[in-house]
């Protein structure tokens, strides 16, 4: 394990805190007055998924966690467990629970391949694509003249997830969906 000093604990990286992995969201390197600097950073726990600030002195250094990554198949979503799989071995099933595969999980097509992170044998989460192309399977029509307002409409996608669409994209069409924030990006094709 490598350790990080005070100012190497940037956004994106993962340390080990009270034997616990956290992502840091946030870091702000400063200086009040005649005093020593000070890392000021927001991390989120990756087990409870519970932010926290933190500020790191300058003589403190810490972990970094050893986030491993390996791929996986989603395969189906039942009663609240998705199912996955190792893509070169697909009896090797396991099921998740909703809570720890988190909000973006209503962008998993079936057959997707995601990454899964490893903090040892303990899964924190997955690594789906930052944009993904979906089917609108219910689009309610647009109104003559709606267009004005700069709104959108509530629009279905194959995978049951509900986002908000511009007044153009209809029924049948495929579109691109960022998967961290829900919003959509573009219409690929009608």
């Amino acid at each position: 394990m490598s350790m990080l000093e005070y100012n190497e604990i940037v956004e994106r990286k993962y340390i080990v805190l009270d034997g616990a992995p956290y992502e840091v969201l946030t870091s702000h390197v400063f200086r009040k007055q005649q005093r020593k600097p000070v890392n000021a950073t927001k991390l989120k726990n990756m087990i409870s998924g519970k932010v926290t600030e933190y500020s790191f002195h300058q003589s403190e250094k810490v972990a970094e966690a050893e986030i491993e990554t390996r791929d996986i198949k989603y395969l189906y979503v039942n009663r609240g467990e998705y199912w996955f799989c190792d893509p070169a071995n697909p009896s090797a099933r396991f099921s998740v629970d909703e809570d720890t595969v988190g909000p973006q999980a209503k962008f998993l097509r079936p057959n997707t391949e995601v990454q899964q992170m490893l903090f040892g044998e303990l899964s924190l989460g997955f690594k789906l694509p930052i944009v993904v192309e979906l089917k609108v399977t219910e689009a309610p029509p647009g109104i003559k003249g709606d267009t004005a307002s700069g709104g959108g409409k509530a629009i279905t996608l194959e995978t049951g997830a509900v986002i908000t669409a511009p007044f153009f994209v209809n029924e049948g069409d495929i579109i691109k969906v960022n998967t961290e924030t829900g919003e959509y990006k573009e219409r690929v094709s009608k």
